[in-house]
C-alpha cells in the first residue's frame, strides 16, 4: 500500500508543477502590465518602477518563476516587507499577502464543498438506489425524469429563481451569507442552506443515475444470481452482494466532484455572494492578478490530486488488485 501511494504521491507531485509553470509562463504572454495596473491611471515611471522592483517584477521570467517556487517552501523576502512560508507573494491590486487571503476565504468554500457534497451523495445515492429497487415501476419512471430534469438545469438559473422565490418573494429563507460556525452555528446553517440545497440539486442527478445504472448492471452479475440461487432474500442480495460491487464508480466521481468544489465552486459563490476560493480565482483573472492566480490555481489544483490520490486509496482498499496493478 505504501509504495502505491507514493507512487500517486509523486505523480502529483509533477502534475502540480507543470501547472505551476504552465500558469506561470502563460500569464506574461498577456498584453497587460501587472506593475501599471498596481500603479493606477496618474503613473509616473519613477513609481512604475518602485512598483516593479517591489513585486520582483524587474528580474527575468525564468528567475520570478524560481523566486516564487522557492518562496513557498523556504519564504521569500520582498522590499515591502518579509513574506513566511508558505509564501505565494503579494497580491498586485492590494499588496495584501496571497497566502493570507486564501486562508480567510477558504472557510467559506469548505462550508459550502462540505455540505452541499453532503446532500447531493445521500439524496443522489438514495433516490438511485430506490430507482433501482422499484426498477420498471412508476416509482423508477418519476425518480429517472426528476434526474433527466436535474441534470438538464444550471446553477445560476435556479440559484437566481430560488433567490427570488424563496428569499425576497416568500421571506422564508435569509439571504445566502457566510458566518463562521464557531461564532454562530444556526446562522451558519441558515447562511448556506440555499447554496447546499442548488448545488445539491444539480449534483444529485448524477450521481442517482450513476448509482441506478451501477446498481441495475450488478443486479444482472453472476454472483447476484448466485446468491439469489441460494435462497438469500432481495434486501441481502440488494444491500450486501449488488451495492458492493457498485461502489467504486461512486467513490470515483465523488472525490473529483468534493476536490473540485474545494478548490471553488465559481458559478455558485457568484451567484450567491459568497466570498470563497472561486469568486478569488475568478476576480484574479479579471484583475491579471498572478500572485494570487497562481496562488489559487495550486491550492484549487492540489484539492482535486489530493482527493485523486485518496480515491485511489480507497480502491486499493476496495480491491486489492488495484495495488497489484
Amino acid at each position: 500500500m505504501l509504495r502505491f501511494l507514493a507512487r500517486r504521491s509523486l505523480g502529483a507531485i509533477v502534475i502540480l508543477l507543470l501547472i505551476s509553470a504552465i500558469t506561470f509562463f502563460l500569464f506574461f504572454a498577456l498584453p497587460a502590465e501587472p506593475a501599471r495596473l498596481a500603479c493606477g491611471k496618474n503613473c509616473d515611471p519613477a513609481s512604475l518602477a518602485i512598483i516593479n522592483k517591489n513585486l520582483g517584477l524587474d528580474q527575468p521570467v525564468p528567475v520570478q518563476y524560481w523566486d516564487f517556487m522557492v518562496g513557498i517552501f523556504a519564504g521569500r523576502d520582498f522590499p515591502i516587507g518579509r513574506c513566511d512560508a508558505p509564501c505565494f507573494g503579494y497580491s498586485f491590486v492590494n499588496q495584501e499577502p496571497v497566502w493570507g487571503t486564501i486562508v480567510d476565504r477558504f472557510p467559506t468554500t469548505l462550508s459550502l464543498a462540505i455540505g452541499g457534497a453532503a446532500v447531493f451523495l445521500v439524496v443522489g445515492v438514495g433516490i438511485g438506489m430506490i430507482a433501482a429497487w422499484r426498477r420498471g415501476t412508476w416509482i423508477d419512471k418519476f425518480f429517472s425524469s426528476l434526474s433527466l430534469l436535474g441534470q438538464s438545469m444550471q446553477i445560476y438559473f435556479v440559484g437566481v429563481l430560488c433567490l427570488a422565490w424563496f428569499v425576497s418573494g416568500l421571506s422564508i429563507m435569509e439571504q445566502p451569507a457566510y458566518h463562521p460556525i464557531t461564532e454562530n452555528p444556526a446562522k451558519w446553517f441558515s447562511g448556506m442552506v440555499l447554496p447546499w440545497l442548488v448545488l445539491s440539486l444539480i449534483f444529485m442527478a448524477n450521481y442517482s443515475r450513476m448509482t441506478r445504472s451501477q446498481m441495475v448492471e450488478q443486479l444482472q452479475e453472476d454472483h447476484v444470481r448466485t446468491a439469489r440461487a441460494k435462497g438469500l432474500s432481495s434486501r441481502t442480495v440488494f444491500f450486501r452482494y449488488a451495492w458492493r460491487g457498485a461502489i467504486a464508480p461512486i467513490v470515483t466521481i465523488f472525490g473529483m466532484d468534493l476536490g473540485s468544489l474545494l478548490g471553488g465552486a465559481m458559478i455558485t459563490e457568484y451567484t450567491f455572494t459568497l466570498h470563497g476560493i472561486g469568486r478569488l480565482a475568478v476576480d484574479s483573472v479579471r484583475l491579471t492578478d498572478l500572485p494570487m492566480l497562481m496562488g489559487v490555481m495550486l491550492v484549487s489544483s492540489g484539492a482535486i490530486v489530493v482527493f485523486n490520490i485518496v480515491v485511489d486509496a480507497v480502491y486499493a482498499v476496495i480491491d486489492p488488485r488495484v495495488r497489484l496493478a
